[in-house]
């Protein structure tokens, strides 16, 4: 059952956060994405977008951002891959997953994984284009929450 997001009180943020968002599938990301900036900036937060082609290029560019002097607080990953007739789009959601988790581990920046594989236009309409639903909400305030955690490590 799809779980609405939590409408928070927006508690300031001095962080700043870096959005990769997938151009592919792009009604569906640019509604998470627009969200995910609404919802930082809604905080104070800086917010720097880089746009990629594709879910699988949005690995490449997290690690990039991650060596960066200054790092950001965190890293949302935005993008929306839909199953087909093959198992291509399975291949390209665990070959994102397991590349964001060895990014975030290895550089100790949070990676938010909000890259989607999903069935249907159905299931994106519902989780990037409803505001109830709104999975770049739902990044945004993850990536604040996260931002928090690490700066009281």
């Amino acid at each position: 059952m799809l779980k609405p997001v939590k409408k928070t009180k927006a508690s300031k943020s001095s962080g700043s956060f870096a959005i990769v968002a997938s151009r592919y599938n792009s009604r569906y990301v640019d509604g998470m994405l627009n969200a995910a900036v609404s919802e930082l900036k809604r905080a104070g937060a800086k917010v720097q977008i880089v746009r990629v082609p594709g879910a699988y290029e949005i690995p490449v560019v997290v690690a990039k951002l991650s060596t960066l002097d200054p790092r950001p607080s965190a890293v949302i990953c935005l993008g929306v891959i839909l199953r087909g007739a093959t198992t291509h789009a399975q291949h390209i959601g665990e070959a994102v997953s397991d590349a964001l988790m060895q990014i975030q581990l290895k550089h100790g920046v949070p990676v938010i994984h909000e890259v989607l594989l999903l069935e249907n236009k159905e299931q994106a309409e519902a989780r990037c284009l409803d505001p109830k639903h709104n999975r770049g909400v739902e990044a945004a305030q993850t990536a604040m929450e996260m931002a928090r955690v690490m700066t009281s490590l």
